[in-house]
């Protein structure tokens, strides 16, 4: 689904003077500096004319993540590989000039990025003349108690490895002779927190593979399976109301999954309990319940977006800018395109503000307009062949570490 991509500082510093870089001592090009590989960094790095900088980046990751089909790997929909764009391919001036670690702190008087490597002790300084602080954002807790030790998040391509690994596991061990019944269906129920996007979306996708694999595969099992989707307000409050009155009619319609209007206390690692004391016994919990400044983030005295539903164009706007001179830089202006989200059963939803579409030929219009948007024709051609594998031999349900 088009959505936001996560509360974050897509911000630039700018001074006129000074250069320098981690790599090289000395150069003609102005030094460029992006944290980050998100949608609004990555979208800097694949559009700014090099020719006019020295590109860095700095970032714990070194791939741009296609976050709209993450919840299709989830279930072997898509394979991992298939949503993310290895961020060396865009080719940097010098080797040097990506460095996988992450920013700590910054010095604005002395324009420098303190870093930390993600692979390693190593801590060191990058300096900048000009800087794109996109870092995007991590899931919000609320504190709860519970939820950063037994429930897994769905932001990163490890996560979902996570979450697929977990549902693999508990499918196998629920068949391992001597499970009593109560721990089988404690095993194959699973619990979502969130009724955003993610968290629907995700539901959708467990939905299809317990339908058309699960019972293929597992036998009987399919039948013990069990998914309840836990909102406070009301699931998709960003879309239409018929829309979001039509997913809640198809999600109720379907056996053992549950829609349910409650707030989490907390979270064990056996299941959840409500704030009304109830409690649900579940072998999986994850949480998609909004999102939350980095620590970095928070320590920036600098002005920060509250959303990301637009930091693609938003990356795109920025490295155009950077090429011209302030005088010739016209404010950025947003403009709604729309909201696409997938409910599982070959249904989708479209809300634009020219449309409101839901169904199967929506379902059509969420592929198409997804696969148009991956950045490289490499992942154009990977996706779709994880479409029809998936469709003519089933998911693949192998299990790694």
């Amino acid at each position: 689904m088009m959505r936001k991509q996560g509360l974050s500082t897509l911000a630039i510093r700018m001074s006129g003077s000074m250069s320098g870089s981690y790599a090289e001592a000395t150069t003609q090009r102005p030094q460029l500096v992006i944290l980050g590989t998100g949608w609004g960094s990555y979208s800097v790095l694949r559009h700014i004319d090099k020719s006019m900088y020295d590109v860095v980046v700095v970032s714990p990751r070194n791939h741009f993540l296609f976050t709209p089909l993450l919840a299709s790997t989830t279930v072997g929909t898509l394979e991992f590989r298939s949503v993310i764009e290895p961020v060396r391919d865009t080719i940097f001036r010098n080797a040097h000039h990506f460095h996988l670690a992450k920013a700590v702190s910054l010095d604005m008087a002395n324009k420098i990025v303190k870093c930390q490597s993600t692979l390693s002790d190593n801590a060191y300084d990058i300096s900048y003349d000009k800087l794109v602080i996109g870092v995007g954002a991590v899931a919000n807790t609320f504190n709860i108690p519970g939820v950063e030790e037994h429930a897994i998040f769905l932001k990163e391509i490890s996560d979902a490895r996570k979450i697929r690994n977990r549902i693999l596991a508990n499918f196998e061990m629920a068949l391992e002779p001597g499970i009593r019944t109560a721990e089988q269906k404690r095993l194959l129920s699973t619990v979502i927190v969130g009724g955003g996007p993610t968290g629907v979306e995700f539901g959708a996708e467990l939905y299809d593979f317990v339908r058309q694999d699960v019972s293929r595969l597992y036998g009987e099992q399919a039948k013990q399976v069990n998914v309840t989707l836990i909102e406070a307000s009301q699931i998709l409050s960003m879309f239409d109301a018929r829309l979001r009155k039509y997913a809640e009619k198809k999600i109720r319609e379907r056996d053992r999954f549950n829609l349910l209007q409650a707030v989490v206390a907390e979270v064990r690692k056996d299941g959840v309990i409500l704030k009304d004391g109830s409690e649900i016994p579940c072998g999986l919990v994850v949480w998609s319940t909004g999102i939350a400044q980095r620590k970095f983030t928070k320590a920036l005295s600098v002005p920060k977006n509250k959303q990301e539903q637009v930091a693609e164009r938003q990356g795109r706007y920025l490295a155009g800018s950077l090429c011209k001179t302030p005088e010739k830089v016209s404010p950025f202006k947003f403009k709604n395109m729309g909201m696409l989200t997938y409910i599982g059963g070959y249904r989708a939803l479209t809300d634009t503000p020219e449309a409101k579409l839901k169904g199967v030929m929506s379902w059509v219009l969420w592929r198409s307009a997804y696969l148009t948007r991956l950045g490289s024709w490499k992942l154009r051609l990977q996706v779709p062949m994880d479409w029809i594998k998936a469709l003519f031999y089933g998911r693949d349900t192998s299990r790694f570490e």
